[in-house]
């Protein structure tokens, strides 16, 4: 007896949604690697990186360490849940993937290559999990 086109009761996830929500997940938690490093490089030597000309979002070097290092803890845990299939965790993780965005554009001034290389990358994370969050 053939058991094709019946509804067993079991959620199925299509492959190509769960390839995209690990792709999603494991950047997520290698862009947390990097903020996570850049962070504490800025708070235990601030003359790592670069200070020029005044600009805007002016803060210190330290502060803008803690910060990343802050957002690395979050979105380590929210790509973790990513990995783990968090329905929730995939929400969390492109409102996540946005501040990253955000507090890279706003550390350019200090390393705008390593600031434009992170933004592409959290930019991949979102498309990865809007594609996965409606198409799921």
């Amino acid at each position: 007896m053939s058991t094709a086109g019946l509804d067993d009761g079991r959620a199925t996830t299509p492959a190509w949604a769960q390839g995209t929500a690990g792709f999603a997940g494991v950047l997520l938690v290698t862009l947390a690697s990097f903020h996570f490093l850049q962070g504490l490089a800025a708070v235990l030597e601030d003359e790592v990186f670069v200070v020029g000309i005044q600009y805007v979002y002016e803060i210190d070097v330290t502060t803008w360490g803690w910060i990343h290092m802050l957002l690395a803890v979050i979105a380590m845990a929210i790509g973790l849940g990513i990995l783990a299939g968090n329905a929730v965790a995939s929400s969390a993780g492109v409102g996540i993937a946005f501040l990253s965005a955000l507090s890279c554009f706003a550390f350019m001034p200090y390393y705008p290559l390593w600031a434009i290389i992170i933004i592409a990358f959290d930019a991949m994370v979102i498309w990865a999990l809007c594609l996965q969050i409606t198409r799921a």
